[in-house]
């Protein structure tokens, strides 16, 4: 493994996702999970999310957020949802994108990921409003 490139990924993974779903993520570390946290860190985070001399953080939310739309994985929908907010993406700028996904990848494609994105807005919106008003 290479330590710089893991540290690097692990610096932007949280930047991108937040201390609280990472860690999460690498809360029970056995030796089944632990090469594909190391991958993903390494490799996904490190190299890939790291070239940001070449896309900004924002334009990888936006690839990432049609891709992951098309294949309809629901879980790194939600996630990345939320990095997409943190790299600057606007509510309106999502919707557009999954619109798109829409005409390219076909409705159904876009019915989900509007219901899983809606989910993702609402828990963010939630979380928002208990950090505003603690005592309820």
């Amino acid at each position: 493994m290479d330590k710089d490139l893991f540290d690097k990924g692990m610096k932007i993974r949280r930047e991108v996702l937040g201390d609280a779903y990472v860690d999460k993520a690498t809360a029970n570390p056995n030796p089944f999970n632990d090469p594909l946290q190391e991958l993903v860190a390494t490799y996904c985070w490190g190299w890939t999310w790291g070239r940001e001399e070449e896309l900004s953080r924002r334009d990888r939310s936006l690839i990432n957020l049609a891709m992951i739309s098309v294949l309809g994985r629901k879980h790194e929908l939600k996630v990345h949802t939320r990095g997409a907010l943190n790299n600057g993406l606007s509510r309106e700028e999502i919707r557009e994108v999954l619109l798109q996904v829409g005409i390219y990848a076909g409705i159904p494609a876009a019915v989900d990921s509007f219901r899983i994105v809606n989910e993702a807005l609402a828990e963010i919106d939630a979380e928002n409003d208990n950090a505003e008003n603690p005592d309820g």
